[in-house]
């Protein structure tokens, strides 16, 4: 017996007839292949005339009768069936466009949630909300518009930290800096964070990275720096995460974190720390060794209306915390001898002898002087979008300051506002020295010279263009100089270096066309991290989401809300929407 033939659908199908819709009441709605009846909405499977006509004979044949073919009342009613359809198919397509507003209201309410860092739990309203819509929508969202800005990108700086959560997970996080070429601005944004399920070694550290820049299509001659916190397993010569990863990219510049050596400039002699210990234990002793005794101090404060109503306890962990915990002290030094003169404890006697003894007290004068213009310039290296410029240029500043506080205390005119009378100051003056010292160390023989971060203001242009080559291969040295000549004859650029920011001013006021070596130089250099800051913020992050409360939390989710939390790209919530599927049920 022989095989029917398959029927081919498409061939079959003609074109609508206008006329079909007064003869037998049907119409071909827009974007369909299927005629409807206007009288029971049903369809038929082929566009034919004899589909249509014996549907219209076979279900209807009695409105013939009551509306004469080519009369008046057929007309009206055709007007009127047809009129009822349309309304009916606006109301669905209405049900539709609500349902797609419900869910993006729906996103909109957990990315603002994810964003002030709330857990899923927190109360009815939050949980009912984070039930009904899956983070991973959003967080996907932000993942795939993080890719294609960083794809568009010339270049990568990353910045890389290492921490614990509360459950002493180790979690290795890892920021991006890149210039978003649809934004015209530079952009930082997490690009990973991973969990070292076993040891922080440098193989782990670089097989974690690695496997981050994979997942996100980035090759490693992309990167064009590193900056990390200056652990071993970060920075060892043989065996560290940076050494392999130079491996992959030879031309990978790698920085130890700007702030983190500004820090470590600042150790105390054995005189200055042993003052600076003894401050602290007569705070702790104030402030913490009894509650009674730390209620009756504020109570005191509160009665002599003193500066302040209490004592700041110092954390070695925050970095502003000893400058503030001595300017609190220095402003209430006075009302404090007073409140121990009133304590019978023998510890109260040794600090009020402390407090009487004027050496002691230039010591602690100093040290809240020159404590002030550390955190200064800590606070002045903090921050997020901030270039490796204007970190060098902060560090810079400083050691001018140094210099300028050396020779005034060598000549009996003393800048430091608290020193005064005419005492030896020959500790001050070596411990300003050591200062110059550690700082001259750790920068003077930083790889990016001055030339590099100011070029727009150098006179020796062959040494800027030999620097630049060192640290860039593709650049022509040549063009680079005339360039360079060019920039610096320019009189309203150089007015405009002044006035505005690194970033601003090569992005928005340098033409590419006059100066695009120049100008992929200053791309590159204010891709770079100069701290990882960016990190540490993200580390406060992931402790809020992370707490005690919430020590439950898996590693899947706490990077899904560190990632809502932290990046700067927000859900495209309208196309999100219109591609998901509208539930009635909602």
């Amino acid at each position: 017996m022989a095989l029917s033939k398959k029927r081919k659908v498409d061939s079959e199908n003609g074109a609508f007839n206008p006329e079909w819709t007064d003869s037998f009441l049907f119409i071909l709605p827009n974007g369909s292949t299927k005629p409807v009846c206007l009288i029971c909405a049903e369809t038929v499977a082929l566009i034919k005339s004899g589909n249509v006509k014996r549907h219209y004979g076979t279900k209807h044949k009695g409105f013939e009768q009551t509306y004469p073919l080519k009369s008046e009342l057929r007309s009206q009613k055709i007007s009127s069936l047809r009129g009822q359809y349309d309304q009916s198919t606006r109301i669905l397509s209405h049900t539709f466009t609500a349902q797609q507003r419900a869910l993006e209201c729906s996103l909109r309410v957990s990315w603002i949630l994810g964003k002030h860092k709330k857990p899923f739990t927190d109360g009815g309203v939050v949980k009912e909300c984070m039930s009904a819509v899956k983070s991973e929508i959003l967080t996907q969202d932000v993942l795939t518009q993080l890719d294609e800005a960083m794809h568009k990108a010339p270049c990568v700086g990353l910045a890389v930290d290492e921490s614990t959560d509360i459950c002493d997970n180790a979690q290795l996080l890892v920021y991006a800096r890149f210039f978003n070429t649809d934004q015209k601005t530079f952009c930082e944004d997490m690009l990973g964070v991973t969990p070292l399920q076993t040891s922080t070694r440098g193989e782990d550290i670089y097989l974690a990275i690695k496997e981050m820049l994979t997942k996100r299509g980035i090759e490693p001659k992309q990167v064009v720096s590193i900056t990390t916190d200056g652990a071993p397993s970060m920075i060892g010569k043989e065996k560290g995460a940076v050494a392999r990863l130079k491996g992959d990219n030879p031309e990978l510049l790698s920085y130890h974190c700007i702030i983190h050596q500004s820090v470590l400039c600042a150790s105390l002699s054995d005189e200055h720390a042993e003052v600076m210990n003894t401050m602290m234990k007569m705070i702790n002793f104030l402030r913490a060794s009894s509650s009674y005794q730390h209620r009756m101090l504020r109570e005191f404060l509160r009665e002599v209306d003193a500066n302040a109503d209490d004592l700041l306890l110092h954390n070695n962990v925050r970095w502003l915390s000893k400058g503030r915990v001595l300017e609190r002290f220095w402003s209430i030094r006075r009302e404090l001898a007073s409140f121990l003169a009133e304590l019978s404890s023998q510890k109260a006697t040794q600090f009020s002898l402390f407090l009487e003894n004027e050496k002691w007290m230039d010591n602690v004068a100093f040290l809240v002087d020159i404590t002030s213009h550390l955190n200064e310039l800590n606070l002045r290296l903090q921050g997020k979008d901030n270039s490796i410029c204007e970190l060098m240029t902060a560090v810079r500043s400083f050691q001018r300051k140094l210099e300028v506080f050396k020779e005034d205390l060598q000549g009996d005119c003393v800048v430091q506002e608290q020193v005064q009378g005419q005492r030896d100051l020959s500790s001050f003056v070596d411990f300003i020295d050591k200062l110059i010292v550690n700082f001259s160390n750790r920068f003077d023989s930083f790889s990016f010279g001055e030339q590099l971060t100011m070029f727009i203001l150098i006179t020796d242009v062959r040494g800027f263009s030999k620097e630049v080559t060192q640290h860039f291969k593709w650049v022509n040295a040549g063009s680079l100089q005339m360039q360079l000549v060019d920039l610096q004859a320019d009189v309203a650029l150089k007015e405009q270096f002044v006035r505005t920011d690194p970033s601003t001013f090569w992005l928005q006021m340098v033409p590419e066309t006059a100066f695009p070596g120049l100008r992929k130089v200053a791309l590159y250099i204010l891709t770079m991290f100069g701290s990882t800051y960016s990190c540490e913020a993200a580390f406060s992050t992931m402790n809020i989401i992370k707490t005690k409360y919430c020590y439950r939390l898996t590693n899947e989710h706490l990077h899904m809300c560190m990632r809502m939390a932290l990046t700067p790209f927000k859900p495209r919530f309208k196309i999100l929407a219109r591609q998901a599927k509208a539930q009635f049920s909602h």
